[in-house]
Order: C-alpha cells, then sequence, then structure tokens
C-alpha cells in the first residue's frame, strides 16, 4: 500500500495501515505500507496540517514550514520545519483545551507533546514521528519504508497518496466499513458527530478500545 506522509494523520489514513493487520489468538501478521518520500511537498495538505475537535467545532493544527527561495519545489524529506513562531506551545494549548475531558487524553498526553517537543528539523522526521506514535498507540503492527523511486499516480496498485486530502471527499472510511460514529467529547454540543479528523480524536475518546473500532471488532 502507498500512503503520503501526514502529520498526525487523519482517521481514513489509519483505518488504510490497519486494514491489512491481522490479530489473532496465534499470529500476527502486520499490514506493510510504503511512505512517499520522493515526491515534492504539496501545500495545503495533510503533509503539515491535522485537524482537531475544540468546543467551539473543528480546528486546524499546522506545522509552519521554511519555504524555499524562489519557485524550486522541495522534496517531502528535505521540508525544515519553522519554529521560529512558538507553534509547538500553541498547539499542546490547543490539544489541552479540546481534550482534556477525554477519556484517554492524560493517558497519551505525555507521549503526543514529547513527540512535538523533540522538535525535529524536517517535516518527514516529525510526520514519521505522529504517524508511528499512533500506530502504537492504537495497536496496529504496521512495517513502514519509505519508497526510493516516485511512482507516478495510478500506475501501482493500492495506490492512497493523492486519495486523502482536506480539499477533496474522502469515502474511504465508508469503503472500508467504517463510516459510523465513536463517543466525542463535544457531540452533544455540537449536534452530533463529526467526522474527518485526525486519529488523535479517536485515540483521546476511545483509547485501547480504538483498534476494536478500526478492526470492527
Amino acid at each position: 500500500m502507498l500512503l503520503s506522509s501526514a502529520y498526525f494523520p487523519p482517521l481514513s489514513w489509519l483505518a488504510l495501515a490497519a486494514r491489512d493487520f491481522t490479530l489473532s489468538p496465534d499470529r500476527v501478521l502486520p499490514s506493510v505500507v510504503q511512505l512517499e518520500a520522493c515526491e515534492n511537498y504539496q501545500k495545503q495538505s495533510y503533509r503539515n496540517r491535522c485537524y482537531i475537535l475544540a468546543g467551539d467545532g473543528v480546528q486546524m493544527l499546522q506545522v509552519p514550514v521554511q519555504h524555499s527561495k524562489g519557485e524550486v519545489p522541495l522534496n517531502i524529506q528535505n521540508v525544515l520545519v519553522d519554529y521560529s513562531t512558538p507553534w509547538v506551545v500553541r498547539t499542546e494549548r490547543a490539544l489541552d483545551t479540546a481534550y482534556e475531558t477525554a477519556a484517554y487524553y492524560e493517558y497519551y498526553r505525555d507521549d503526543v507533546f514529547a513527540v512535538l517537543d523533540a522538535r525535529p528539523e524536517t517535516l518527514w522526521e516529525l510526520n514519521l514521528s505522529t504517524i508511528r506514535l499512533l500506530l502504537e498507540k492504537t495497536g496496529i503492527a504496521c512495517m513502514l519504508s519509505p519508497t526510493s523511486a516516485f511512482a507516478a499516480p495510478g500506475s501501482e496498485p493500492d495506490d492512497y497518496r493523492f486519495s486523502i486530502h482536506p480539499k477533496q471527499p474522502d469515502p474511504i472510511l465508508e469503503s472500508l466499513g467504517l463510516e459510523r460514529p465513536y463517543y466525542q467529547v463535544f457531540q452533544d454540543r455540537l449536534g452530533g458527530f463529526t467526522p474527518r479528523l485526525s486519529a488523535l480524536d479517536l485515540l483521546f475518546n476511545e483509547g485501547p478500545d480504538s483498534i476494536l473500532w478500526l478492526k470492527r471488532l
């Protein structure tokens, strides 16, 4: 399976990573995911943003990056994170405000903050850390490997690199039979379930049961 890197990726990304993971009493078969490492950085995508649910609705958390001089495209592995503004502190405060009453937030808070406080130099390293954290905490066994060459869209089977985008329809959860609600802190105030959020939202609200939701168990 081919997936793009993402910053605290959306639930559809994590659901795809969990799709081929098999857990039974006698064996564990991990899923296999290739992360696109040879593409050029794409603005306004999940590569440097994620969405959480705050008391007044959906909130975007964005990672500022250092832009190259001119219009020369940058390989995703070479994009530098910009720490000249206190975005890490703002992100941590936003998470505290949004999820302080979520059932499992305190259980995972320090691990999430540790990823941010480590201040990886590149966006690729930061995204990889957030992906690994979500895989570990949700209990998804997944073999991750970077691609060694760029494949044209549609030329490879199971290519979802360009299917998950905040500005496009996302039918992935529906196709996996996962388009159903789970408990969210502000669902009563906001009039029901809010989809298309970072997988952090599932983790903070469902905790160890996240894998049960992802695997329909």
